[in-house]
């Protein structure tokens, strides 16, 4: 018997999903985010590109399309949001690194 393409579209299962995020879902700038990766330099000498970062909440940034990030001092600059990705880890990661 030949399935339909209804038929096909309805067979979802209703388990729960172990995906991650798609790329838009989970922005750098989303409130919960602590740390990103460097994606692009954008020509700025102090980022590097796959360089782990801490962000800084900062509201009126992100409403810039800005993120407050920490670099390797301890100084915290703007930087536009999209050099940037967040990190995804286990809980306990960065509480395991000292900082």
């Amino acid at each position: 018997m030949k399935h339909t393409a209804s038929e096909k579209k309805s067979s979802k299962s209703n388990g729960s999903s172990t995906r991650l995020p798609s790329r838009g879902h989970l922005r750098a700038s989303s409130p919960g985010v602590q740390f990103v990766v460097c994606i692009k330099s954008g020509g700025y000498v102090d980022l590097e590109p796959l360089k782990v970062y801490k962000v800084r909440r900062d509201a009126s940034a992100v409403a810039q399309g800005l993120l407050r990030v920490v670099d390797g001092s301890g100084e915290d600059y703007l930087y536009p949001a999209d050099f940037f990705r967040p990190i995804i880890a286990a809980p306990g990661l960065f509480k395991a690194v000292e900082l």
